[in-house]
């Protein structure tokens, strides 16, 4: 008792739906014997057997009514009782006193029926373990040992007995059967109360093994699925027997589509790679490891760099069984890759042309002064002064060109202090409405947040303003509308980090196709006139300031030019 009260829970429901399902069965197995005695006895009857007695007969016919009666009670406390183990208890002493019964009334000491403790005894330990056993060998030695004594003595004379009093055996060959009998019930219920704690082992170390193989197949399923890299798995005739959901992204693919299905016909560039990667031989072997680029053309057109790396897939052996295919998905690594190689490459272009820049002021600077001598000295008429306008015009553009790209190539140290970018919007506007290149037909529209206090370099954001609407003036060479609006944002770099956004926008011809693929790109103008460095320099300095810009044409026409800040820069970042 004190075994069961401390099995509670889970395995409490376990063990109450075990012994439920034994009693069941036993109960079923009860009555199959004690139809099989009915049938026997009415067989008996029919064929008309003189020697047997009517008492006899009644007294079968009375115990077997009473084995179905107290079979249907056992079958109502089944469903009602809680403590199925008290109920299993009950019914096997009932069955050892059913079968002492039946023993009595079929000639006691001469009875074929003994066996039938035997099968008691197997049952209770199938049903109660080793303890089940134990106590059905005990009921049925005390039992049968009394029917016998009782009998021996001439206590009782058992119904179907043909032995008379005097012709019973000596007491020494009576011994020697009781105890032979009782000897083989307990024999019978250590051996099977042996084998049914052996059986429970075996079930409760199967139950475990099934339920830690249960959860490492989840573990491993739930690997699979959540890994970001594609994972296909290969049978030895390349036909698909996994397809991960990363694969299935990669590859715009199901994976109940591909199951099953051979790799060169769901897809068919991987296929290509693998048949020409392979030695089509009788004795095909592979390589530990594999890896390969490759370009897969998606269905909206766009091109994703892969990375495949590919193994063996070995039986326990060691002998190749497939092949296993990890993708990953390297566009993002390439494109910084090429962007740090065209950064590295402009960088080292841009020191070397910043030096040679450089030395071209002084000899400017020489020319220009001459200029202005020679423009004293020399007569003045029409022609030399065209020429003298042609040559000071000529060298202020290469001083704005030489300027623009050393302001390219050396943005300058940031010095970084609080600003509102509000009022530096508000002064670059008045700065352009000011200058040589402003349109008295372009109106301005402003929408600003009205907090917009940042940590970063004035200096460095006021040639940005200036750069943008330098290129919002220029586009509207007939007037148009200049539109600047501030508001709170994020930035998505390696952190999500809180920000300022300013947008502005023209109403001029926007982008063409080649302007925007070349949008940031130094030296590309669209301009007869123009260096191509103007936003160029903007996005070098926004890279500097960690900011973010894009850019593209409004829905309404006219170009947009989107630029995130942050709020706060340190010293050390810049």
């Amino acid at each position: 008792m004190e075994a069961r009260a401390a099995i509670t829970g889970p395995d409490h429901y376990s063990f109450r739906l075990a012994l439920f399902e034994r009693l069941r069965i036993l109960m079923f197995f009860r009555v199959l014997f004690i139809s099989l005695i009915l049938g026997t006895s009415l067989l008996i009857q029919v064929k008309g057997f003189q020697n047997l007695q009517a008492d006899v007969n009644i007294s079968y016919y009375i115990l077997l009514a009473s084995a179905y009666i107290i079979s249907i009670l056992y079958a109502y406390l089944l469903k009602k009782l809680q403590d199925l183990s008290l109920l299993a208890y009950i019914q096997l002493l009932l069955d050892t006193v059913f079968i002492t019964v039946l023993i009595y009334i079929s000639g006691g000491i001469e009875s074929i029926f003994s066996f039938l403790y035997v099968l008691s005894i197997i049952t209770g330990s199938i049903i109660l373990d080793k303890k089940g056993g134990v106590i059905t060998a005990s009921s049925s030695s005390i039992l049968y040992g009394l029917v016998i004594d009782l009998q021996y003595y001439g206590v009782i004379h058992p119904l179907g007995s043909k032995i008379i009093q005097p012709e019973l055996p000596n007491s020494a060959y009576l011994f020697f059967t009781v105890l032979i009998n009782i000897g083989g019930f307990f024999l019978a219920g250590y051996l099977s109360g042996l084998l049914a704690e052996q059986v429970k082992r075996s079930r409760i170390e199967l139950q475990t093994t099934k339920e830690n193989l249960g959860q490492l197949e989840v573990l491993q399923k739930s690997i699979i699925n959540s890994i970001a890299s594609g994972l296909i798995v290969l049978d030895d005739n390349d036909n698909i027997i996994l397809f991960n959901p990363a694969a299935e992204e990669m590859f715009e693919k199901k994976a109940y589509l591909a199951f099953e299905r051979p790799v060169y016909e769901i897809l068919p560039s991987v296929g290509k790679f693998l048949r020409n990667a392979s030695q089509h031989t009788e004795n095909r072997t592979y390589k530990e490891s594999e890896m390969a680029d490759l370009d897969f053309l998606r269905s909206d057109g766009y091109i994703t760099h892969l990375r495949l790396y590919i193994s063996s897939l070995k039986q326990i052996s060691g002998k190749p069984k497939g092949r296993i295919l990890v993708f990953q998905d390297v566009t993002q690594i390439k494109k910084i890759e090429e962007e740090k190689k065209r950064v590295e490459g402009l960088a080292l272009v841009g020191e070397l042309a910043a030096g040679i820049a450089h030395e071209i002021r002084n000899p400017m600077a020489s020319i220009s002064g001459s200029i202005e001598i020679l423009k004293d000295e020399i007569a003045p008429n029409e022609i030399n002064n065209r020429l003298i306008d042609i040559i000071s015009r000529e060298i202020d553009r290469l001083n704005r060109l030489v300027n623009d790209f050393l302001l390219f190539a050396r943005p300058g140290e940031s010095r970084v202090k609080s600003i509102s970018l509000n009022k530096l919007i508000m002064e670059s506007l008045e700065l352009i409405q000011n200058s040589r290149h402003w349109n008295k037909n372009i109106k301005i529209f402003t929408k600003t947040h009205p907090h917009t206090i940042i940590e970063s370099d004035p200096d460095q954001i006021r040639q940005v303003l200036w750069n943008l609407f330098i290129n919002a003036v220029d586009a509207m060479e007939n007037g148009g509308e200049l539109h600047i609006e501030t508001s709170p944002a994020k930035l998505l770099s390696e952190k999500e980090t809180e920000g300022i956004r300013i947008v502005i926008r023209d109403t001029g011809r926007g982008f063409d196709e080649e302007g925007f693929s070349h949008l940031f790109m130094p030296f590309f103008t669209t301009k007869k006139a123009g260096s191509g460095l103007g936003l160029a320099i903007v996005k070098r300095i926004m890279d500097r300031l960690h900011g973010n810009i894009y850019g593209g044409n409004h829905p309404e026409g006219g170009a947009e030019i989107t630029i995130l800040l942050p709020l706060g820069m340190n010293i050390s970042e810049s």
